[in-house]
Protein backbone atom coordinates (compact mmCIF):
# COMPACT_ATOMS: atom_id res chain seq x y z
CA UNK A 1 0.00 0.00 0.00
CA UNK A 2 2.53 2.66 1.19
CA UNK A 3 4.83 2.05 -2.55
CA UNK A 4 1.40 2.62 -4.14
CA UNK A 5 1.03 6.02 -2.15
CA UNK A 6 4.58 7.12 -2.61
CA UNK A 7 3.52 5.91 -6.63
CA UNK A 8 0.94 8.46 -6.56
CA UNK A 9 2.85 11.15 -4.85
CA UNK A 10 5.34 11.26 -7.58
CA UNK A 11 3.13 11.38 -10.38
CA UNK A 12 0.92 14.81 -8.37
CA UNK A 13 4.80 15.77 -6.86
CA UNK A 14 6.01 16.31 -10.32
CA UNK A 15 2.43 17.81 -12.37
CA UNK A 16 1.92 20.41 -9.33
CA UNK A 17 -0.02 23.51 -10.66
CA UNK A 18 0.31 22.08 -14.21
CA UNK A 19 -2.39 19.91 -13.15
CA UNK A 20 -4.30 22.47 -11.64
CA UNK A 21 -4.12 24.31 -15.30
CA UNK A 22 -4.84 21.58 -17.22
CA UNK A 23 -8.36 20.74 -14.92
CA UNK A 24 -9.05 24.30 -14.45
CA UNK A 25 -12.34 24.72 -17.31
CA UNK A 26 -13.77 21.05 -15.80
CA UNK A 27 -17.84 22.61 -16.26
CA UNK A 28 -18.91 19.29 -14.48
CA UNK A 29 -16.32 19.55 -11.59
CA UNK A 30 -17.75 23.39 -10.88
CA UNK A 31 -21.35 21.79 -11.57
CA UNK A 32 -20.93 19.59 -8.71
CA UNK A 33 -19.91 22.08 -6.69
CA UNK A 34 -22.31 24.09 -6.99
CA UNK A 35 -24.80 21.27 -6.19
CA UNK A 36 -22.85 20.18 -3.18
CA UNK A 37 -23.21 23.78 -2.05
CA UNK A 38 -26.99 24.05 -2.18
CA UNK A 39 -27.21 21.28 -0.08
CA UNK A 40 -24.77 22.41 2.59
CA UNK A 41 -25.90 24.00 5.88
CA UNK A 42 -23.63 27.13 7.39
CA UNK A 43 -20.52 26.82 8.10
CA UNK A 44 -20.78 22.63 7.22
CA UNK A 45 -17.19 20.03 7.44
CA UNK A 46 -15.88 19.10 4.51
CA UNK A 47 -13.37 16.28 3.67
CA UNK A 48 -11.99 16.82 0.55
CA UNK A 49 -9.79 13.33 -0.82
CA UNK A 50 -7.09 14.28 -2.95
CA UNK A 51 -7.31 17.73 -2.16
CA UNK A 52 -4.37 18.98 -5.03
CA UNK A 53 -3.53 22.44 -5.14
CA UNK A 54 -6.61 23.49 -3.38
CA UNK A 55 -8.14 24.85 -6.53
CA UNK A 56 -11.70 24.85 -7.31
CA UNK A 57 -12.73 22.82 -4.85
CA UNK A 58 -11.28 23.78 -1.37
CA UNK A 59 -10.95 27.46 -2.45
CA UNK A 60 -14.60 27.06 -3.38
CA UNK A 61 -15.95 25.81 -0.48
CA UNK A 62 -14.37 28.13 1.95
CA UNK A 63 -15.18 31.55 0.19
CA UNK A 64 -18.69 29.91 1.07
CA UNK A 65 -18.08 29.74 4.68
CA UNK A 66 -17.48 26.21 5.81
CA UNK A 67 -14.79 24.36 7.27
CA UNK A 68 -12.18 22.19 4.74
CA UNK A 69 -9.78 19.64 5.58
CA UNK A 70 -7.81 18.38 2.54
CA UNK A 71 -5.94 15.28 2.45
CA UNK A 72 -3.15 14.41 -0.03
CA UNK A 73 -0.24 12.33 -0.69
CA UNK A 74 1.76 14.09 -2.43
CA UNK A 75 3.75 16.82 0.00
CA UNK A 76 4.16 19.09 -3.06
CA UNK A 77 0.14 19.65 -3.57
CA UNK A 78 -0.54 19.73 0.28
CA UNK A 79 2.12 22.54 0.03
CA UNK A 80 0.89 24.56 -2.79
CA UNK A 81 -2.90 24.04 -1.49
CA UNK A 82 -1.57 25.41 1.98
CA UNK A 83 -0.53 28.65 0.23
CA UNK A 84 -3.45 29.05 -1.98
CA UNK A 85 -6.27 28.21 0.21
CA UNK A 86 -4.63 29.41 3.82
CA UNK A 87 -8.70 29.39 4.97
CA UNK A 88 -8.30 25.23 4.68
CA UNK A 89 -6.49 22.41 6.87
CA UNK A 90 -4.49 20.62 4.32
CA UNK A 91 -2.81 17.22 5.65
CA UNK A 92 -0.07 14.82 3.86
CA UNK A 93 -1.59 11.62 4.14
CA UNK A 94 -3.09 8.71 2.68
CA UNK A 95 -6.81 8.28 3.19
CA UNK A 96 -6.72 4.49 3.24
CA UNK A 97 -4.81 4.71 6.20
CA UNK A 98 -6.21 8.58 8.14
CA UNK A 99 -8.39 7.44 10.83
CA UNK A 100 -11.82 8.61 10.37
CA UNK A 101 -14.21 9.42 12.95
CA UNK A 102 -17.69 8.77 12.58
CA UNK A 103 -20.31 11.05 11.20
CA UNK A 104 -17.51 13.59 11.14
CA UNK A 105 -18.02 15.30 8.49
CA UNK A 106 -21.14 16.87 6.41
CA UNK A 107 -19.86 16.40 2.64
CA UNK A 108 -17.17 14.53 1.04
CA UNK A 109 -15.45 15.41 -1.71
CA UNK A 110 -13.75 13.04 -4.23
CA UNK A 111 -12.59 13.69 -7.49
CA UNK A 112 -10.58 11.40 -9.07
CA UNK A 113 -8.53 10.22 -5.77
CA UNK A 114 -9.14 6.60 -5.92
CA UNK A 115 -7.86 5.55 -9.69
CA UNK A 116 -4.31 4.63 -8.29
CA UNK A 117 -5.62 2.46 -5.78
CA UNK A 118 -6.93 -1.57 -6.11
CA UNK A 119 -10.76 -2.08 -6.82
CA UNK A 120 -11.28 -3.47 -2.85
CA UNK A 121 -9.13 -0.39 -1.74
CA UNK A 122 -11.65 2.01 -3.14
CA UNK A 123 -14.59 -0.22 -2.15
CA UNK A 124 -13.28 0.15 1.45
CA UNK A 125 -12.47 3.34 1.13
CA UNK A 126 -15.97 4.69 0.08
CA UNK A 127 -17.24 2.31 2.93
CA UNK A 128 -15.45 4.43 5.31
CA UNK A 129 -15.82 7.70 3.76
CA UNK A 130 -19.81 7.02 4.03
CA UNK A 131 -19.09 5.98 7.82
CA UNK A 132 -17.39 9.25 8.24
CA UNK A 133 -20.65 11.25 6.78
CA UNK A 134 -23.33 12.80 9.35
CA UNK A 135 -26.74 11.29 8.56
CA UNK A 136 -28.16 13.15 5.59
CA UNK A 137 -24.57 14.31 4.36
CA UNK A 138 -23.85 14.53 0.98
CA UNK A 139 -20.58 12.84 -1.06
CA UNK A 140 -19.41 13.99 -4.63
CA UNK A 141 -17.20 11.14 -6.60
CA UNK A 142 -15.55 11.78 -9.56
CA UNK A 143 -13.64 9.16 -11.99
CA UNK A 144 -12.86 7.42 -15.04
CA UNK A 145 -15.25 4.88 -15.45
CA UNK A 146 -13.58 2.27 -17.57
CA UNK A 147 -13.44 -1.49 -16.65
CA UNK A 148 -9.46 -1.51 -16.37
CA UNK A 149 -7.53 -2.96 -13.33
CA UNK A 150 -3.70 -1.85 -12.66
CA UNK A 151 -3.03 -0.68 -16.53
CA UNK A 152 -0.28 1.25 -17.23
CA UNK A 153 -0.78 4.49 -18.61
CA UNK A 154 0.44 7.90 -19.28
CA UNK A 155 -1.34 10.89 -17.78
CA UNK A 156 0.00 14.29 -18.96
CA UNK A 157 3.44 13.17 -19.48
CA UNK A 158 3.90 10.85 -16.23
CA UNK A 159 3.72 6.81 -16.20
CA UNK A 160 0.83 6.09 -14.17
CA UNK A 161 -1.32 2.23 -12.83
CA UNK A 162 -4.75 3.09 -12.90
CA UNK A 163 -7.46 0.46 -11.65
CA UNK A 164 -11.44 1.46 -12.63
CA UNK A 165 -14.54 0.17 -12.65
CA UNK A 166 -17.02 0.35 -15.54
CA UNK A 167 -19.91 3.07 -15.44
CA UNK A 168 -22.74 0.70 -13.65
CA UNK A 169 -19.83 -0.75 -11.32
CA UNK A 170 -18.79 2.80 -10.35
CA UNK A 171 -22.35 3.38 -8.74
CA UNK A 172 -23.10 -0.48 -7.38
CA UNK A 173 -19.92 0.28 -5.40
CA UNK A 174 -21.15 3.83 -4.14
CA UNK A 175 -24.33 2.07 -3.73
CA UNK A 176 -22.78 -1.01 -1.29
CA UNK A 177 -21.36 1.72 0.65
CA UNK A 178 -24.67 3.22 2.01
CA UNK A 179 -24.84 5.76 -0.17
CA UNK A 180 -27.79 6.48 -2.17
CA UNK A 181 -27.14 8.08 -6.13
CA UNK A 182 -29.27 11.20 -6.85
CA UNK A 183 -27.68 12.43 -10.00
CA UNK A 184 -25.25 11.29 -12.60
CA UNK A 185 -23.56 13.37 -15.26
CA UNK A 186 -21.13 11.21 -17.64
CA UNK A 187 -18.58 13.71 -20.10
CA UNK A 188 -15.50 13.95 -22.28
CA UNK A 189 -12.88 16.29 -20.93
CA UNK A 190 -9.39 16.99 -22.26
CA UNK A 191 -6.79 18.30 -20.20
CA UNK A 192 -5.59 21.81 -21.44
CA UNK A 193 -1.75 20.29 -21.53
CA UNK A 194 0.02 19.24 -24.36
CA UNK A 195 0.14 15.52 -23.92
CA UNK A 196 -3.79 15.39 -22.36
CA UNK A 197 -5.52 12.82 -24.03
CA UNK A 198 -9.30 13.00 -24.42
CA UNK A 199 -10.99 11.09 -21.24
CA UNK A 200 -14.36 10.00 -20.10
CA UNK A 201 -15.41 11.31 -16.80
CA UNK A 202 -18.18 10.08 -14.36
CA UNK A 203 -19.33 12.27 -11.52
CA UNK A 204 -21.96 10.74 -8.97
CA UNK A 205 -24.43 12.91 -6.63
CA UNK A 206 -24.66 11.10 -3.70
CA UNK A 207 -26.34 11.32 -0.42
CA UNK A 208 -26.56 9.11 2.84
CA UNK A 209 -29.80 8.73 4.29
CA UNK A 210 -30.92 10.37 7.26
Amino acid sequence: MADKGQRAAAVFDALGLTYEKAFARSEAHLASLEWLLGRLGPGSRVLDVGSGTGRPTASTLVAAGHEVLGVDVSPVMVELAGRQVPQAEFRHADIRELPLEKASFDAVCVYFSLLQMSRAEQSEVLGRLALALRPGGSLVLATVPVDVEDLAVEFMGQPVRATSFAPEDVVAVVREAGLVVEHEQAVEFTPDHPEGATEPHLFLYCGLPA
